[in-house]
């Protein structure tokens, strides 16, 4: 079942070299384990959604140009709003316009099954 993601959940694009973090400002009253939980709101580039350290799309002669996140909208949300935006899921994914696909790696919160 996928759960709620949250502020500092590993982030990963499948054209990137390195893992990235979210960070949530979307909303700043609905939290978990005390960091606050994404809407789909959080997809600003460098602001919520920071640079995956090269750009597998953007090669050049001596390896990789940096990346410049660009993502577009939050897909495989949650049906769950948080004052009008849906919830990032751990199942959730970012296209990004220049090609990738960004994905959750690891949420920063454990959830108890009972």
């Amino acid at each position: 079942m996928p759960n709620p993601i949250i502020d500092s959940t590993q982030l990963q694009c499948n054209q990137g070299t390195q893992i990235s973090t979210l960070k949530v400002t979307s909303q700043t009253f609905i939290s978990i384990k005390d960091k606050l939980q994404a809407t789909e709101g959080d997809k600003e580039a460098n602001i919520n959604i920071k640079p995956f350290a090269l750009c597998k799309l953007k090669p050049t002669f001596f390896g990789y140009q940096p990346c410049v996140p660009t993502p577009i909208k939050w897909e495989n949300t949650s049906p769950f709003e948080i004052d009008g935006q849906k919830e990032l899921l751990d199942c959730s994914t970012c296209r990004c316009a220049v090609g990738g696909i960004i994905s959750v790696v690891k949420s920063e919160q454990d959830f108890v099954s009972e």
